[in-house]
């Protein structure tokens, strides 16, 4: 692959950075922590408002066809925007990113023309936020274990059941939905995916506090809830097969979606500013190491991401090669946060509000999270599985 760029790529690059830079500073401010949850009231206008920003310029959905109101951009224009965003710590796509970093693309894919008509600008605006009904108390890792239930009752389905660990559920207008719709089929099977409005009756959203203090995530509960039956995507009994297509199209974004390269030039710009083991922390040898080589592996990650975008300008759906991205931002991510812990020492215990907190105390909150996303979008034991078994073709353990 070439990686020099071309007059024109630089200027849409010279372009696309100022847009961004200007509306940083004009939408978040300089102090404000890009990592932050999106539970908080004053947070989320922000991200709605930087959604607002994005859509106008064009740069929403870069990566959608335009015939569905996308950019239709190249692999290049593409792989300079998510460069640019994440150098600036910014959400990718906004403030939907659900919608259109995984569940646009599915329906784009998979979808009806009624559904593609029905659901797909409004995402784009933001005037329709979708949240992600996979997990249930006895069903994360092992999704296929699902419970939730669906009965078709007349010209609906009727659910019944709880989901967990939802992201956004409490902003969320839609949700994307994964139900048993055969109990007596095997495991991956007799499974739907369906298109859920969040304001139907019957529908309860629970927040769940985090130990970062965050309310970020959610149990919902679903007591006879009616679906129409217009709303499945692809066929009965095999929601199994769409939404392993959604699972791809979401790990093919892993390293879009953790900042990593940010936070790497967040923790050089730290050592540079603070004390370890009696010299400046970017002078010690040791941090010098450690930072240099969290450079390497980001740059690494940032070339990963190059090979999901040519998946994409192909009409590929995202394959398991794409836990390669999702498995190393995760553990790189949890690798700098807790490296700045060693390079902080008791200073990094300290929260917001501590007049002795460094940076706010945002490098905490970082930490407290950085676990988690080893877990979500499938943890990284299940991405090592799915690397051996389907990738390296190793027998199964």
């Amino acid at each position: 692959m070439d990686f020099n760029y071309t007059p024109e790529q630089e200027e849409f690059r010279r372009t696309l950075r100022g847009f961004l830079e200007r509306t940083k500073s004009e939408v978040f401010g300089r102090n404000d922590d890009l990592n932050a949850g999106t539970d908080r009231d004053d947070r989320w206008q922000r991200l709605l408002e930087y959604h607002r920003r994005l859509y106008d310029a064009g740069y929403v959905a870069l990566h959608w066809p335009k015939e569905w109101g996308g950019g239709g951009a190249g692999i290049v224009e593409q792989a300079i925007y998510q460069d640019e965003a994440l150098r600036l710590g910014l959400p990718i796509y906004g403030a939907n990113t659900l919608a259109i970093d995984r569940i646009g693309p599915t329906l784009i894919f998979l979808g009806t023309d009624e559904q593609r008509e029905r659901y797909l600008r409004k995402m784009l605006t933001a005037e329709e936020i979708w949240c992600q009904g996979y997990s249930e108390p006895n069903a994360g890792s092992d999704l296929a274990g699902l419970q939730t239930r669906a009965e078709i009752q007349g010209d609906y389905f009727v659910v019944n059941g709880q989901k967990i660990w939802t992201s956004l559920a409490q902003r969320a207008h839609m949700q994307v939905l994964l139900v048993r719709t055969d109990p007596k089929a095997p495991k991956h099977m007799g499974i739907s995916y369906l298109l859920v409005d969040m304001k139907s009756p019957g529908i309860t959203v629970r927040p769940l506090r985090q130990i970062t203090g965050g309310a970020e995530f959610n149990e919902v509960f679903y007591d006879n809830v009616k679906v129409p039956l217009k709303n499945l995507v692809g066929e009965i009994n095999k929601g199994w097969q769409v939404s392993i297509a959604t699972l791809m199209y979401e790990r093919a974004s892993g390293g879009t979606r953790h900042p990593v390269q940010k936070s790497v030039e967040d923790l050089i710009g730290l050592s540079r500013r603070v004390q370890f083991q009696g010299v400046t922390a970017a002078q010690h040898p040791y941090v010098r190491q450690k930072l240099a080589q969290f450079a390497i592996e980001a740059e690494c990650l940032r070339l990963i991401r190059y090979r999901g975008l040519t998946n994409q300008l192909k009409k590929r759906i995202p394959g398991p090669e794409t836990s390669y991205g999702k498995l190393h931002a995760t553990e790189l991510n949890l690798r700098v946060q807790m490296f700045a812990d060693e390079m902080l020492g008791p200073f990094h215990q300290l929260r917001s509000g501590s007049s002795a907190a460094v940076e706010g105390g945002r490098w905490l909150g970082r930490f407290l999270t950085a676990r988690g996303m080893t877990i979500a979008a499938g943890s990284s034991e299940i991405q090592h599985n799915i690397i051996g078994e389907r990738v390296l073709k190793l027998p199964k353990g």
